[in-house]
């Protein structure tokens, strides 16, 4: 199973909204066979997930962890939309 996994500094606040628009999103797109889950940066490591999504203000400190997904604006639906369809089309998911 693909996991992407939703990346906040605190693992708390932003990283959850994400983690729960990601689910909506592949729900939307009719994308099944990936595992979301969210978390905080120090946490993470390159195995964790198959794609992590991260805000902007993580970019640089997330570099290492694999196929990084930034996010320039993290509540915009649509920026999301296409970033989850890009990424789950890289890992083999299509609608």
């Amino acid at each position: 199973m693909t996991k992407f996994l939703a990346v906040c500094s605190t693992g708390l606040g932003s990283s959850f909204m994400v983690h729960m628009n990601i689910e909506k999103v592949l729900k939307e797109l009719g994308i099944s066979g990936i595992e979301v889950d969210h978390a905080d940066l120090g946490s993470v490591s390159p195995s964790s997930a198959d794609a992590v999504f991260v805000g902007s203000d993580l970019a640089e400190a997330a570099a290492g962890l694999g196929d990084v997904v930034v996010l320039t604006n993290i509540i915009d639906i649509n920026e999301l939309r296409a970033t989850v369809s890009d990424a789950a089309a890289r890992h083999g998911h299509t609608a």
